[in-house]
């Protein structure tokens, strides 16, 4: 019997440090100097921003899904870590965090080194979008676990902020005001349902409607949008401590906002809004939406449900349905917080109300 070596036996260490250098490389172009550490240690190491009273660190943890099956399929690789970072950095934004480094994890049956490369410049990309450092990461080889040419991503990020500036439902009061953001598609939630669909429908991945910019494929992997940009456009530079005091003077487009100003917000992840804004809504209230402000709902949601004959509730407890993000913010200031956020297309989607007993059931309103 020939002797056996780890490389005959599924792993191989050379495609593992190639894939070590390649990343080390990319990973630094996002670097900033609070970075002591580069890719190859036993550890990341980050320095703690300075200039914070009472600083909290914030972390996440998620992964894809399988959305990757659609990557897979068309071997287009260069978008899911863009999404792999989106998922994650959204959810500690939801808090009012700002994000400072991210690790991945990607795990295969076979370490292709010019895909996994693809996937980890989709993951600096992001980290670029989110204002964070990819610091570190594993590359896990596991023959006999995954079947060939498939992979799994799993993130983690860690963010900073003020502990009397964070955002959540022990700020949210009645009249408060529900800003809705826009996503750029599905995000990486429902690909179970919307896989199913297509399959039942017999779509292939180049399949074209004139309601979509790009073949079906391409709709599909549409990167999940990353919100810190929003979170830069309201409060430029390092989180702000809570302002204990009211609408000032101060309060215009160009000017700072009150810490105050937002008191919550949601990622729109699966489950959508009924699942989701229910997490920053205190007992007692719930979050009314007005329908007409959702529209027009973006076409790809509409082809799906047509196709698969699916339930409008059903719909709108599985995706977005083209919301991404929801701020949940003091009326005082909402028509500042519309300028400062013009760029990115914002809508208000209701106000929290007081629960009554008629509506004791229902966390979230449809109107």
């Amino acid at each position: 019997m020939a002797a056996l070596t780890y490389e005959n036996s599924g792993v191989n260490i050379d495609a593992g440090n190639t894939f070590a250098q390649r990343v080390g490389a990319l990973a630094k172009t996002t670097h900033s100097p609070q970075v002591l550490s580069g890719i190859g240690g036993f550890a990341g190491l980050f320095e703690v921003p300075t200039g914070y009273t009472h600083p909290v660190l914030v972390s996440g943890t998620d992964g894809v899904g399988t959305k990757l099956k659609i990557a897979m399929e068309l071997g287009q690789h260069s978008t899911v870590g863009i999404d792999l970072v989106a998922m994650c950095v959204n959810d500690i934004l939801a808090v009012g965090a700002r994000p400072l480094f991210f690790l991945d994890y990607l795990a295969t049956g076979k370490l292709n080194v010019d895909e996994a490369t693809e996937v980890a410049t989709g993951i600096v990309e992001g980290c670029r979008q989110a204002s964070c450092a990819l610091i570190g990461g594993e590359t896990a080889e596991l023959p006999g676990f995954y079947p060939g040419g498939e992979y799994d991503l799993a993130g983690f990020v860690v963010g900073i902020a003020e502990r009397d500036a964070l955002w959540g439902p022990h700020r949210v009061k009645p009249g408060d005001i529900i800003v809705g953001l826009p996503s750029t598609g599905l995000h990486s939630n429902g690909f179970s349902l919307a896989r199913n669909i297509v399959r039942q429908a017999g779509w292939s991945m180049d399949h074209m409607w004139d309601s979509l910019q790009h073949p079906l494929g391409h709709t599909l992997l549409t990167p999940t949008k990353i919100y810190t940009p929003v979170m830069d456009a309201l409060f430029p530079g390092q989180p702000q401590a809570a302002d204990k005091a009211g609408a000032s003077d101060r309060d215009h487009a160009g000017a700072p906002l009150p810490g105050t100003a937002v008191r919550a917000a949601a990622h729109i992840t699966g489950g959508g809004l009924p699942e989701n804004l229910p997490r920053v809504i205190p007992q007692g209230m719930y979050a009314s939406i007005q329908r007409q402000s959702l529209e027009p709902i973006p076409p790809l949601f509409k082809l799906l449900q047509d196709a698969g004959s699916v339930a409008e509730e059903e719909m709108f407890r599985t995706f977005n349905m083209g919301i991404g993000f929801t701020l949940i913010v003091d009326p005082a200031h909402k028509d500042t917080i519309l300028e400062k956020l013009q760029p990115f297309g914002p809508r208000v989607l209701g106000a929290i109300e007081n629960t009554t007993g008629s509506d004791a059931e229902s966390r979230v309103t449809f109107l």
